[in-house]
């Protein structure tokens, strides 16, 4: 009996086996079919929102509306909530206004780069303005400008609006799939940084409470309250009447911002003068010509004279400030023990990778500062305070090239305006009552992480489309 059935068994289980190797192909086949099939309809459907731009009154069109629609609804909420999270980490935002007006509101890449431009000028100038204004120490003895490091904006600048052309140039030579994959990499590094920075200082922090805890029991001692000031934060409201940027005594720095004013100026008139990469521009000069290529250097010795004069004007201002007072301020002395050349070195690369990565500055901006070892709400404040310059600064030239749509991007900048004061209120107010500033680390560690998501996500789909479609995936001539 069991002679018989021995060949009964191996011939189920041979057809078994067939059906089962049948079945996990046709699986894998049909699960490789599913996932090329989603990687294809995703640019598709980037593509069927952005028809709303592109032919208003096709049936897509008027299916989403270009008035006040949902999608424009919905586009303002989210950036209102994104441009308050980005102010309260004082980022500028536009890796995360760009998803939104891209996908939601429906606008192409270019206009929705010229968008948030003026989302982040507007966020970015609210973001300034409460610094300025609303801010005070405790008691109101610290000088709100007191929060915004202007030594470290004058030597930041020039060499941050120089790393940016150098970045943009590499943009356009990198292909995009480098490019994807170096920003991952990098901003997930970066956060990674940012949120052990984050918990260092919430390690500082609970010690401070701890000892503030023991001192209101009585039972702290003479050590504990003699090491109790070393040990808080300097961006929190513990800040000496000083000032934390040595701003306080001396009322508003105009001779500062004058400085940088005077940046501004310079690189926005080389910037106009060059155009973008079709060479529009405020006059007619050949792409990548002779002309192009001697305005693009200049803003190398622009660069290094605006940074030369600031150092040398900074070391003779500490030099007359400690003959003035006889005395040094601890928190300034501190901060001159970096290598002077730190700051623009730093500059530099931040901008560079800007460029080189298509996103604003303030991104990069805030984590540097923070590595540096800047405190969470000065660094925060001084890099919205130098974010103001670089996105106006975009701002005006699409305004000066001929922007389109100048009505409705104003809106967006007004919400942005709105919001980022709501998002600094916000923030300010949880700072004080957990009295933990390592809640601006931690939030720029979230917006860096989100941020990373977003732009490697649809940066793949980039890249996706171009290997399907047999694009040219090599590097590229500048020009």
């Amino acid at each position: 009996m069991t002679t018989k059935l021995l060949p009964l068994v191996a011939a189920l289980s041979i057809s078994f086996l067939h059906v089962a190797s049948t079945f996990n192909s046709t699986s894998s086949r049909s699960s490789s079919s599913n996932l090329e099939g989603l990687l294809t309809k995703l640019p598709q459907w980037r593509e069927h929102l952005l028809l709303v731009e592109l032919d208003p009154s096709s049936r897509v069109g008027a299916a989403y509306g270009r008035g006040l629609g949902l999608s424009t609804v919905l586009a303002w909420l989210l950036s209102f909530l994104a441009a308050s999270v980005s102010s309260a980490g004082g980022v500028g935002g536009g890796s995360l206004f760009l998803p939104i007006l891209n996908l939601v509101a429906g606008l192409g890449l270019k206009r929705a780069t010229a968008y948030s431009s003026f989302m982040v000028t507007g966020g970015a100038t609210s973001n300034v303005l409460h610094n300025l204004l609303c801010t005070g120490g405790r008691g109101g003895r610290r000088s709100a400008a007191a929060l915004i490091d202007y030594d470290i904006a004058l030597l930041f600048q020039p060499c941050l609006l120089l790393g940016v052309s150098i970045g943009v140039v590499c943009n356009v030579m990198f292909p995009e799939w480098l490019i994807t994959a170096l920003f991952a990499l990098f901003l997930a590094f970066c956060a990674a940084k940012t949120c052990r920075a984050g918990l260092k200082i919430w390690s500082s922090e609970s010690r401070v409470a701890t000892h503030l805890a023991a001192a209101a029991a009585g039972d702290a001692t003479a050590h504990d309250r003699k090491e109790e000031p070393l040990l808080l934060p300097r961006g929190a409201d513990a800040i000496s009447s000083d000032g934390g940027a040595g701003a306080g005594d001396a009322g508003f720095p105009w001779k500062d911002v004058a400085v940088l004013v005077m940046v501004w100026l310079c690189f926005f008139v080389l910037h106009v003068f060059i155009g973008d990469k079709h060479g529009k521009g405020m006059i007619r000069i050949k792409p990548c010509g002779v002309a192009y290529w001697l305005i693009t250097l200049s803003q190398v010795p622009f660069a290094v004279a605006f940074t030369a004069y600031i150092i040398y004007a900074k070391r003779k201002k500490q030099v007359v400030h400690d003959q003035e007072d006889g005395k040094t301020n601890p928190e300034r002395s501190k901060m001159d023990t970096l290598p002077t050349l730190l700051f623009p070195l730093a500059a530099f690369v931040t901008g560079a990778l800007s460029g080189l990565f298509g996103i604003g500055g303030g991104l990069l901006l805030n984590p540097v500062l923070l590595q540096i070892g800047i405190p969470p709400q000065t660094a925060a404040a001084t890099s919205s305070f130098m974010v103001l310059f670089c996105a106006s600064m975009s701002m005006v030239q699409f305004i000066l090239l001929g922007m389109k749509g100048i009505a409705e991007a104003s809106v967006y900048a007004g919400i942005c305006f709105v919001a980022s004061a709501v998002g600094a209120v916000v923030i300010e107010q949880a700072i004080k009552k957990s009295g933990r500033v390592s809640l601006i680390v931690f939030l720029v560690t979230g917006i860096m992480a989100l941020s990373t998501v977003i732009v490697t996500f649809f940066g793949a789909l980039d890249v996706w489309s171009q290997y399907t479609t047999g694009a040219y995936m090599g590097f590229k001539m500048p020009c």
